[in-house]
């Protein structure tokens, strides 16, 4: 089974009007203001994924600071998600800026969405202390329902590109040790916070329900990530996620299959991992 952890829809009023979205949407304008930068929809991903051999993908939406925006893409995810059940696993998209963001994730878990995600912060100071406690009413939702919690991270070091954050290690790691109870997956290798888990002290125990996702890993790693993620952070805590539309599937599996990991540690990669944190 391949199971696509890390993916973006958007409903076609979004996708028709993009232009219309940049004024009062710095992020989104940020990300998505370049024509090269494609938006598709529910069926576009079933396309691609049976192209590529993709059994499931979770799908999600974007964190607008519109809250009518938001609600909007979320209804589009749930849509999706019931129109395609076992294909499509939808996550509920908030923003953390939003007062409202609990009582939508809430609907949309009542919906049936299968977790939260991508929670990201594009603004200043990247995951601040303000942020980690803006966090923690969403997380409980999670916590009680024994769903995930997917959020943007990237390396703090290296080339800038469109949508990179300020966030430091130091930040994601308050941020994981705050919600010890939670499934939580740190998109894009999370940074490289798991490097630290060769400390003798703390981290392993902090990271122990911490995963990180492959998203854009051929724009960011050598491929030999997979290698040394696999043996610093755990076999099974590495998802494969490919931010699609942003890069299709076979070049990740190309990367794989040229990384030197198993055959064992590859499946797991690709969805067995995925599986047992979604519960299919």
């Amino acid at each position: 089974m391949i199971i696509d952890i890390h993916t973006h829809l958007f409903p076609g009023v979004i996708r028709s009007n993009r232009d219309n979205y940049f004024l009062d949407e710095p992020a989104f304008a940020l990300l998505y203001r370049s024509p090269k930068a494609r938006m598709i929809g529910a069926e576009d991903i079933i396309r691609s994924m049976d192209e590529h051999g993709v059994d499931i993908s979770v799908v999600f939406g974007f964190p607008w600071l519109n809250p009518e925006t938001c609600r909007q893409h979320n209804d589009y995810i749930i849509e999706s998600a019931a129109k395609w059940p076992e294909r499509l696993k939808g996550f509920c998209c908030v923003s953390l800026y939003d007062r409202g963001a609990e009582k939508e994730v809430e609907r949309c878990l009542e919906a049936g969405l299968s977790g939260v995600g991508e929670l990201a912060l594009y603004g200043k100071g990247g995951i601040t202390n303000e942020a980690i406690k803006s966090l923690a009413p969403i997380m409980e939702l999670c916590r009680r329902a024994g769903l995930p919690v997917l959020i943007h991270t990237n390396e703090p070091v290296g080339h800038q590109y469109p949508g990179k954050t300020e966030n430091t290690l130091a930040q994601i790691y308050d941020m994981v040790r705050a919600y010890p109870e939670n499934t939580i997956i740190l998109g894009h290798w999370g940074g490289g916070l798991f490097f630290y888990n060769l400390l003798k002290k703390e981290v392993n125990d902090a990271l122990a329900n911490v995963y990180f996702d492959t998203a854009a890993s051929p724009f960011l790693y050598d491929l030999r990530i997979y290698r040394e993620a696999a043996r610093l952070a755990g076999e099974d805590k590495i998802l494969f996620g490919t931010d699609y539309p942003l890069i299709a599937p076979d070049r990740y599996f190309r990367e794989i299959d040229s990384s030197g990991i198993s055959p064992e540690v590859r499946e797991k990669i690709l969805g067995h991992n995925a599986a047992r944190i979604l519960s299919v």
